[in-house]
C-alpha cells in the first residue's frame, strides 16, 4: 500500500521543492525559472527512469511530469512511484491525450495541464494542491503534540470510516490508499450522505477557488474512487450518480 504523505525534513521556512519531470529542455528551463521566480526550489529530470529514482530517495514537495517522455513515460513512472509514495503529482499532457488524461487520474496522480499552459496557472494548481497536502501534514503533526487540540472523530458512514487526522480510509475495516484529493472528494459526499453535491461543489472541497479545474477532472477522481473501493468490494456503490445534477452517497 502506499505510504503516508512525506514529512518535511526542512525548516518551516524553507522552499518548497518541485521536481520537474520532462525530455524537453526549455519546458524545464522556462518552468524552472517561474517556479523559482514564484519562491519554490526546482530539482529537474529529462527522463522517468533517473526521476523515480530520486523521488523516492529524496521525495520533494510536488512532482510536475510529462506523460510523453522516452525511457520510462509518465504514466509508468506513476505507477511505480504509487507502489511505494502518495507524493502528489500533476501531469503535462498534449491536448489530445484525453485518454492518456483520464488513465493517469485513474493511476493517481493529483491534477493535469494540458499544453501550451501558461505558468501562471501552474503555479496556481501547485499551490492548491500543497495546501491540500498540508492539511494532512499538520494535522499529523497535532497527532504527535502532547499540547495539541483533541483530534476530530472519525466520519463513520456504514462500512465507511474516514479518519482525517491520520488521512486514513477503511471500507469493512480494509484499508483504502487515497490521494489528498480524493479524500477531501470523499469527505465532501460522506459528510451529508444522500445529498446531490454538484461538480461545482466538489471543485470547492477540493481545490481553491483560484484554480479552475473543468468537469472531466471531477469526474475522473469520482471514476478513481470507485475504482479503489471496488478493489476491496466488488458490489461497492456507495458513489451515486444523479445525470445532470452531480454525486451523492449512500449511507448503508
Amino acid at each position: 500500500m502506499a505510504s503516508q504523505l512525506p514529512a518535511r525534513a526542512d525548516a518551516p521556512d524553507a522552499p518548497r521543492t518541485i521536481a520537474l519531470v520532462d525530455d524537453d529542455r526549455n519546458i524545464l528551463t522556462t518552468v524552472s525559472i517561474a517556479l523559482q521566480t514564484e519562491g519554490f526550489a526546482t530539482r529537474l529530470y529529462n527522463d522517468g527512469d533517473t526521476a523515480l529514482k530520486a523521488l523516492l530517495d529524496n521525495p520533494p514537495d510536488l512532482a510536475v511530469c510529462d506523460i510523453k517522455m522516452p525511457r520510462m513515460d509518465g504514466l509508468e513512472l506513476l505507477r511505480r512511484l504509487r507502489e511505494k509514495s502518495d507524493l502528489p503529482v500533476i501531469f503535462l499532457t498534449s491536448k489530445d491525450d484525453e485518454a492518456d488524461e483520464a488513465l493517469g487520474l485513474s493511476m493517481g496522480a493529483d491534477d493535469y495541464i494540458a499544453k501550451p499552459f501558461s505558468h501562471r496557472l501552474l503555479v496556481a494548481r501547485i499551490k492548491a494542491i500543497l495546501r491540500r497536502s498540508d492539511i494532512v501534514r499538520r494535522e499529523a503533526e497535532a497527532e504527535e503534540s502532547q499540547d495539541a487540540e483533541p483530534l476530530p472523530d472519525p466520519i463513520r458512514r456504514g462500512r465507511l470510516v474516514m479518519d482525517p487526522a491520520r488521512h486514513a480510509v477503511t471500507w469493512d475495516d480494509a484499508a483504502v490508499s487515497l490521494t489528498v484529493t480524493e479524500f477531501l472528494i470523499l469527505e465532501a459526499l460522506a459528510m451529508r450522505p444522500g445529498v446531490v453535491k454538484t461538480r461545482n461543489a466538489l471543485m470547492d472541497a477540493a481545490y481553491h477557488d483560484d484554480v479552475f479545474v473543468d468537469d472531466r477532472t471531477i469526474d475522473s477522481h469520482i471514476k478513481r474512487l470507485r475504482r479503489k473501493f471496488r478493489a476491496v468490494d466488488g458490489s461497492f456503490g456507495a458513489i451515486e450518480t444523479l445525470y445532470g445534477a452531480g454525486y451523492s452517497f449512500a449511507d448503508e
